[in-house]
């Protein structure tokens, strides 16, 4: 080897073509620009495969630790993703929840300790627990109501997780018989009982559903008995707890929309004229509007059988009626008293400071419509009520009367009438019928009130339902009891509050507070008995207001008692 050219390490690979060759007498390293002419033994090879195959085990395999099987984080997360939402979405037997409550039906056990902070916190919900109670109770014509409930897994709280969402008009018609039949069955007293307030003691607990109601038969529902041939459209589903809910005329299981025939809107208007008015013209509330009660507010005035509220203006008292800059000395005074009516119907006329007035309709087009009750009568004819008008009182009395045909074709019994209709003239629509069996029902739903005024909608809850509205907005009748009048002035004073603070409602995103709780893990769903998810309410409220109480009542000992010590010590 020349001195020029020092020898290059062991292993390494001969240079890349274009690079001067490798000095001679320097080796080049077997495997490096040549085939190796040994290979691995079969042993070792062996060896190294089934090394990998114990790592790959190792890594992708399963892991038993603690006795339970560990797999790998990407698929266990999976699996519990998929039966962690299985398990949510599934509801539970209601002996689940049952048991639960009837466990911590004594709250002062000690295995409760770590339970009670969850009960004091969900006392701020009872409130809403008990609407949603409410919201879902059970109407007249139900024998047993069932609801979904969401509850606690310690269980501190229940609610009744379902909007009550109802058809207007058969919600209507169906109250609307319940009128008839409650008023039979208070006659009979069959299922009325005066009931005792409060219903449970102070100290004593809420019966429990399991021992004392689970095994008792329910009473029997009060129903009107519907006629198989006048109430053929609504006797199957009339009284069914979602009516409709599998027919065309529903949009489907979300209940949403509702579509009904001229039939069954006819059937359910003849039910539920009973709690309608009998005044299809709005004339006959004139000056006992909405417009008028709130111009009477205003003005610090009560219209004859309307509500009475305080002073809009706290000022009316000492404005000077007599002499100011409207009515001095060179103008009319009129010391006559001016009635509520003239000053509420035209308030800038009759008033000397209006403000915050509103102006009513003077008068609304005449209504000549008649409701018919005989169903035997046509579509058409003629009511008594109806006087024909005569020109008696338009024509002098030496003057014949003389009909307006008459001068306009001359006399009916001229003999100068020559006039003649062609044989081939006919009326139009001679071949059409002038009526059929649905004619004088659609008239009747033309001029009917809301909500048989529709033939589709959307459902409603059901308590926006107004089912006696129509009721105190009108003048009470007259020869009623002071109380009745003054439960009439007393709801009407209502009604005007809420419709003056009523205010349009603002964009917003709504937040759905069950469906929160539904997504963790601390609740869970079932079906009970309405009664049952009551009285779980009332045991839950039982035991927050007596952890409440021991909580307050040591407090208030331990501040007593650190007072105490204080002064004796300072002592």
């Amino acid at each position: 080897m020349s001195a020029g050219f020092p020898r290059p390490p062991p292993g390494m690979p001969p240079p890349p073509p274009g690079m001067p060759p490798l000095p001679p007498g320097m080796p080049i390293q077997p495997g490096f620009g040549q085939a190796s002419g040994s290979r691995m033994a079969p042993e070792m090879l062996a060896q190294k495969s089934q090394k990998w195959v114990s790592m790959q085990k190792k890594r992708y395999g399963e892991k038993r630790k603690g006795g339970y099987i560990d797999m790998g984080k990407q698929v266990c997360a999976v699996l519990y993703i998929y039966f962690e939402i299985s398990f949510l979405l599934q509801d539970l037997p209601p002996e689940h929840v049952r048991k639960i409550i009837k466990d911590h039906g004594d709250m002062s056990n000690r295995k409760f300790r770590n339970d009670k902070r969850v009960h004091l916190g969900a006392l701020k919900y009872v409130p809403h627990a008990v609407m949603k109670l409410l919201e879902n109770i059970p109407y007249p014509w139900e024998q047993v109501r069932e609801v979904p409930v969401l509850y606690h897994i310690t269980g501190a709280i229940t609610f009744v997780n379902e909007i009550p969402r109802v058809i207007e008009p058969v919600y209507h018609a169906q109250w609307s018989t319940m009128w008839l039949a409650m008023r039979r069955e208070k006659r009979d007293r069959r299922h009325f009982k005066r009931m005792r307030f409060p219903p449970f003691d102070d100290e004593e607990p809420p019966l429990d559903y399991g021992d004392n109601v689970l095994d008792v038969e329910p009473l029997e529902a009060i129903q009107l008995e519907l006629d198989s041939d006048e109430d053929a459209s609504i006797v199957d589903w009339f009284y069914d707890p979602k009516p409709l809910i599998d027919t065309p005329a529903v949009n489907g299981p979300s209940y949403r929309y509702w579509s009904l025939t001229l039939p069954v809107m006819a059937n359910l208007y003849r039910l539920g004229r009973t709690l309608l008015s009998d005044r299809p013209d709005n004339n006959a509330s004139y000056l006992f509007d909405k417009k008028s009660f709130f111009t009477a507010k205003a003005l610090n005035m009560a219209i004859p059988g309307g509500p009475k509220f305080e002073p809009l203006y706290r000022d009316m008292d000492t404005f000077d009626e007599d002499w100011n800059e409207f009515n001095d000395i060179n103008k009319v005074i009129i010391r006559q008293q001016i009635r509520t009516e003239y000053r509420v119907a035209f308030p800038h006329l009759y008033n000397s400071l209006p403000r915050s007035v509103h102006l009513s309709p003077y008068h609304h087009p005449k209504n000549v419509y008649i409701r018919t009750d005989d169903p035997d009568l046509p579509a058409f004819y003629f009511d008594p009520l109806i006087n024909p008008i005569s020109l008696r009182g338009m024509t002098a009395k030496n003057v014949p009367l003389v009909s307006h045909e008459d001068i306009i074709f001359g006399p009916s019994d001229a003999d100068d009438d020559d006039f003649e209709l062609p044989e081939e003239v006919e009326p139009f629509l001679t071949n059409k019928p002038l009526e059929n069996e649905l004619t004088a029902e659609g008239i009747a739903l033309w001029w009917a009130p809301d909500p048989y005024n529709r033939r589709s909608g959307r459902m409603r809850r059901a308590q926006d339902v107004p089912l006696v509205k129509n009721w105190y907005i009108e003048h009470c009748p007259p020869g009623q009891p002071v109380k009745v009048r003054v439960s009439y002035q007393k709801l009407l004073k209502c009604f005007v509050l809420n419709e003056l603070k009523t205010r349009s409602e603002k964009a917003m995103t709504r937040k759905n507070l069950f469906r929160q709780l539904k997504a963790t893990k601390f609740f869970q769903t079932t079906r009970l008995d309405w009664v049952e998810a009551g009285l779980q309410v009332c045991r839950q409220g039982y035991n927050m207001l007596n952890l409440l109480i021991h909580r307050k009542v040591y407090i208030y000992c331990r501040s007593i008692f650190s007072t105490l010590m204080h002064l004796f010590y300072r002592t």
